[in-house]
């Protein structure tokens, strides 16, 4: 499931190894991660072209570049010959830290966080990288709750964001909802096994009244 909120948040968000301007203005590198100030860029491995490490006076520069661009833009248009970029590891591994967090803080406050279907918890990681963990707790408290109680449809119903395209809201519900279809699928298994387990001691109590498959003692 961590995995694949990973890969599904670099399709959401875009995963840019160069220093571009978010739809806010704010500096920003690799997916989503903005960068208040120039000492936070400076704390990350930036590389040039060449793949030699950048030092602070080059990636302060960069960062002062961009800064001064114009916001509103495609990540390409930020990009110049010159430009820094990070490894795609350390792209990763900043990821997966942030998400560590961020699945820490929902498990401190969800109930039963660790059970939920791992759809359930991808939209969740999903909507706290995009809202912040405590815009998510506090921001859709109906929804918080159905997923406490495992009320899915309620759920799908009350998971939808402002600011975001279609499709990613599109792909929160479906989580939401193949988790409906989980839960139907895994009662109808348990009436099933019941019922052949009914059905199995009812077949050994006719067999024990009417004596049948006990060995004859005539010929």
């Amino acid at each position: 499931t961590f995995d694949q909120s990973l890969a599904q948040l670099k399709t959401f968000e875009g995963c840019v190894p160069w220093m571009y301007r978010d739809t806010a203005g704010k500096v920003t590198v690799g997916v989503g991660l903005m960068l208040p100030d120039a000492a936070a860029a400076c704390a990350l491995p930036f590389q040039t072209e060449g793949g030699a490490a950048a030092t602070a006076e080059q990636i302060a520069a960069e960062f002062a570049r961009v800064e001064a661009l114009a916001m509103g833009r495609l990540p390409s248009f930020y990009r110049a010959a010159s430009s820094l970029e990070l490894p795609e590891a350390v792209m990763d591994a900043k990821l997966s830290g942030v998400l560590a967090g961020f699945e820490a803080t929902l498990r401190a406050h969800l109930a039963g966080y660790d059970t939920l279907p791992g759809g359930v918890k991808m939209a969740l990681l999903d909507m706290a990288y995009n809202l912040g963990p405590a815009g998510l707790l506090e921001g859709y408290p109906r929804m918080i709750h159905a997923v406490e109680t495992g009320a899915w449809a309620e759920a799908a119903a009350q998971c939808a964001r402002g600011g975001i395209n279609a499709a990613r809201n599109a792909w929160t519900r479906q989580q939401m909802l193949a988790a409906v279809v989980a839960t139907i699928q895994a009662e109808a298994e348990s009436v099933e096994k019941s019922a052949e387990g009914w059905l199995r001691r009812l077949w050994r109590g006719v067999k024990r009244a009417f004596g049948i498959g006990k060995p004859s003692c005539c010929p």
